[in-house]
């Protein structure tokens, strides 16, 4: 990398810094609990808006896994998911009813907390839908893998996100509060993914997977971004720039291996398609808060009014962590 390269990428993630302690100002604390939080907790941080029905089941799954705190972002939720958070022992909360697209997409609200509550804590940055797969995860806490990690001198975990739906309409099997997600969308495509390397950062950009090629077959390079930088062994001088596809230092988003091996990498099963998802769709399509001008929502507006069924011949039924790494999603690398 040449002198200038680094200078520019030093000087951009300076400018974000400068930008999250400004947007600070946009939060309104509702219950902090940091003081609670030990120097070895694992943290979880995401930003959400109207998840109510999702939040048992997203905070006993990564309570399950062994993190210790949640540091929420809670935009303008009017579905009594904000006071469900607050009577949460294990969780902190702001509320924000500032722009989420001006906020780069909630990154510089979580930029702002990472780097006045994470310094040194192993940090999982996931949205309400997102749940993390990672080697042994059937056997081994998320403590085992974060040990490792620090063991081997690797502070930046990568996982792809993977698109899970069911089978059959959308909306045919209604989601209820505390069920498992995968009960219902537990299907995938192991196949039609697309990656390259983005030459300035360095990281993998990865699409694919049934939005292509449902919602957005014409227009495959405006599909969404699957290549995910969800846990960092955090640092205050660290900061992501788009949502957790790309990270400064350009170091961390290397988590692939350049040179013919394998480097341990997970999956982050995405339970986005549920019954749950016109109404999502559609108001997140009026709130017109997403990247692109929402193109993305738009897509999915018109596609589902034919009530789509993204299940096809191809489809894979969802087992475990194993069946991943054999389609070659996913990879315990050298961790035994």
């Amino acid at each position: 990398m040449g002198v200038w390269t680094s200078y520019r990428l030093r000087l951009q993630r300076k400018r974000r810094q400068v930008r999250a302690f400004r947007k600070r100002r946009e939060l309104s604390e509702i219950a902090n609990r940091t003081r609670i939080i030990r120097p070895d907790d694992i943290l979880v941080f995401s930003t959400l808006r109207n998840e109510r029905i999702r939040l048992p089941f997203f905070l006993k799954y990564y309570r399950d896994l062994g993190v210790s705190h949640f540091l929420i972002v809670d935009n303008g939720s009017d579905d009594g998911g904000r006071e469900y958070l607050a009577e949460q022992e294990d969780v902190s909360i702001w509320t924000t009813g500032a722009s989420y697209k001006q906020s780069h997409f909630g990154v510089d609200w979580l930029n702002w907390l990472q780097r006045k509550y994470a310094h040194g804590h192993w940090t999982l940055v996931v949205d309400p839908d997102e749940f993390l797969v990672y080697p042994f995860c059937d056997t081994r806490p998320l403590r085992a893998l974060t040990d490792w990690l620090d063991t081997s001198g690797v502070r930046s975990f990568g996982a792809m996100l993977l698109d899970m739906y069911p089978k059959g309409p959308l909306d045919a099997q209604p989601y209820r509060e505390g069920q498992n997600p995968f009960d219902i969308a537990c299907w995938f495509d192991s196949g039609n993914y697309m990656i390259k390397k983005n030459p300035f950062y360095g990281n993998l950009w990865i699409q694919g997977g049934p939005r292509t090629r449902a919602f957005f077959t014409d227009a495959p390079r405006r599909a969404p971004a699957l290549n995910k930088i969800p846990l960092v062994k955090w640092d205050k001088q660290y900061t992501y720039l788009s949502s957790t596809h790309t990270i400064l230092p350009r170091g961390l988003n290397q988590v692939y291996d350049e040179w013919g091996g394998e480097k341990a990498s997970g999956c982050l099963l995405h339970a986005k398609f549920l019954d749950t998802f016109s109404a999502k769709a559609e108001e997140e399509l009026k709130r017109n808060q997403h990247y692109a001008g929402g193109h993305e929502y738009r897509s999915y507006h018109l596609h589902l009014k034919d009530n789509p069924d993204l299940w096809c011949k191809w489809s894979e039924k969802y087992i475990n962590w194993r069946q991943l790494e054999i389609l070659g999603i996913m990879s315990k690398g050298n961790w035994a």
